[in-house]
């Protein structure tokens, strides 16, 4: 899930106050003709967000762990999930803090606050990384095993310079991107939006639900329907025979209503991004939604980062073994467990401790694990080679 910005009521910036032309600071923030976020509007716009490009690297994992094994990760990690996020909204409100950053700053201090947006920024810059290969996946294609699987674009109008990679990205970046990073302002925040914010664990339970059956269904099918032929992203085996009527269309439409709906989510994840990295560079300036020139140039910069680690990252597999191993999950458990551990607001009960240090103890050990078996992957092919 991707996570909004990184002040708090004692800094510079406030998500009702960034998201808000400068003429509604004294106002109550009611857009004209909204009179809140319905329960199943915000269901939505929060499982929106959280389907990702992970979905589609979850069949590979279950290649990798095997069916059974791989299924229950999935499910304990969407348990742990939701009681991360249940950390994260009790904090928040003991200690009246509007955002993440804004409750770990109040147990942490400022380190705890730029050491979480860091991790923030490396793990959506991740993301994006990520989105841009599985876009570039889609309408161009991809190699694996000296196998080459073709591409929507290449498909249907052959091999031109103007369906290669490089270009196809390009040309998404400048027509479809840019007009939609441009924008200053993105929808509030879930919760601030809801007509009633106490409905907010029950629209993450839901959403989570939502969002974990579909996980399991498409690691459980795709694994299915692929087996050991399962590539880093299963959208690249969706360009042959699946043995099923309307083959090609079916192809089609799966690999091109994803990559749409990467296109769409891709300006959010941005937004939280670009927030987080203007609070680190200028914390104490303006909002940068008040200085174009400050807007423009950091948004051209992460834009031009992104596009260049999306055209030299082999695979989607070595973006998610970096920040999945590491920013990743000290944005989405460590963070949220040492917040009850070290309980300032003293809030937390024995069965929130107990759980915090499972959690803790968890993503330690998992990250550990994970980079270990990153550094001997790497020293093992470097000595092959």
């Amino acid at each position: 899930m991707t996570m909004l910005v990184s002040a708090d009521r004692k800094y510079r910036r406030s998500p009702k106050k960034l998201l808000l032309p400068e003429k509604y600071d004294h106002q109550e923030p009611v857009e004209a003709g909204l009179d809140g976020a319905s329960f199943s509007g915000a269901v939505f716009n929060l499982s929106s967000t959280i389907v990702g490009a992970g979905i589609m690297a979850l069949p590979a994992v279950v290649k990798q762990l095997g069916l059974i094994p791989g299924l229950i990760l999935i499910m304990l990690g969407s348990t742990l999930t939701e009681l991360s996020i249940d950390f994260i909204l009790k904090f928040s409100r003991a200690s009246k803090s509007v955002t993440y950053a804004g409750a770990v700053g109040e147990s942490f201090g400022n380190a705890g606050r730029t050491l979480l947006q860091v991790c923030i920024v490396v793990n959506n810059l991740g993301m994006l990384v990520v989105y841009m290969i599985i876009i570039g996946d889609v309408l161009s294609g991809t190699s694996a095993n000296n196998i080459h699987h073709k591409g929507v674009m290449e498909e249907w109008f052959g091999q031109h310079w103007w369906t290669s990679r490089l270009s196809l990205m390009l040309l998404t970046t400048l027509f479809i991107f840019a007009p939609l990073i441009s924008f200053k302002r993105v929808v509030h925040p879930i919760e601030n939006e809801l007509k009633d914010p106490t409905q907010m664990k029950s629209i993450v339970r839901t959403s989570l639900t939502i969002c974990s059956t579909v996980y399991i269904a498409t690691s459980f099918f795709g694994f299915l329907l692929f087996g050991d032929q399962t590539l880093d992203d299963v959208l690249a085996n969706f360009d042959g025979d699946l043995g099923l009527p309307f083959s090609s269309l079916l192809d089609d439409v799966v690999r091109v209503s994803y990559g749409i709906h990467l296109m769409l989510v891709f300006p959010i994840v941005f937004f939280s991004l670009r927030l987080n990295v203007d609070g680190l560079l200028f914390p104490y300036a303006i909002p940068i939604t008040f200085d174009n020139r400050r807007f423009f140039l950091i948004t051209i910069a992460l834009m031009s980062f992104i596009f260049i680690g999306a055209n030299f990252v082999p695979s989607i597999w070595d973006a998610f073994q970096l920040t999945g191993a590491t920013a990743a999950i000290s944005v989405g458990f460590i963070f949220p467990a040492a917040l009850i551990l070290r309980d300032t607001c003293g809030i937390a009960s024995k069965k929130d401790r107990l759980i915090a240090w499972i959690m803790f103890l968890l993503a330690v050990f998992s990250s550990i694990v994970a980079i270990s078996c990153d550094i001997y992957s790497s020293y093992v092919m470097e000595k092959h080679t």
